[in-house]
């Protein structure tokens, strides 16, 4: 890219090398028409092309300029380029985190609550094996007591878990709500 920008300062450097030479050409036709002195001829040369070389030096650094601004606002795009490519991918990131976590929330949620069935099947089956041994060892009142209560909590239990899986614990943390009792159940979305 360099060597495109030089290419932007060769027709001044021409044009100034084209100028001397038109120059000291013309002088030299001139002094032989114009009785003037060799030291006022190569001072008038003198002035002329430095006029010449400083309009082509004022010329030189506006392309310079020019050329340094274009590269600045080539680097800035790419820096915002990059920038905004940095930022999608930690957004991206971010994203596969979050539901990596979630994800390994909702395992671990599952494992408990899989663990806390058996616990709470085994302490009901524990209760129904209790209430038929006192029913067979004459404590019947007793023990049809510790079964339909067994009986009871069981079935509450289980309407719980109906109710999780088919509405979702959507805020209710535990809460049973009746605002639906006996209306159909809406289709599950997978």
């Amino acid at each position: 890219m360099r060597g495109w920008i030089m290419l932007k300062f060769w027709p001044g450097i021409i044009l100034l090398q084209l100028v001397t030479l038109v120059l000291f050409y013309l002088m030299s036709e001139l002094e032989l028409e114009i009785d003037l002195g060799a030291s006022q001829l190569w001072l008038t040369i003198g002035l002329v092309e430095l006029l010449f070389s400083v309009l082509a030096a004022f010329w030189f650094a506006s392309i310079a300029r020019q050329c340094h601004q274009d590269e600045l606002e080539t680097v800035k795009e790419e820096h915002a380029q990059e920038r905004e490519k940095i930022r999608v991918n930690a957004e991206r990131a971010k994203t596969r985190i979050v539901n990596k976590s979630h994800k390994e929330m909702l395992k671990e949620t599952r494992r408990a609550h899989a663990g806390a069935n058996i616990k709470v099947g085994a302490a009901f089956a524990g209760a129904l094996a209790l209430g038929g041994i006192m029913i067979s060892t004459q404590f019947v009142t007793f023990g049809l007591l510790l079964l339909t209560t067994a009986g009871g909590g069981l079935a509450g239990y289980l309407a719980r878990g109906r109710q999780m899986a088919l509405f979702g614990n959507k805020g209710g943390a535990g809460r049973l709500s009746f605002k639906n009792f006996g209306k159909k159940p809406p289709e599950k979305l997978e």
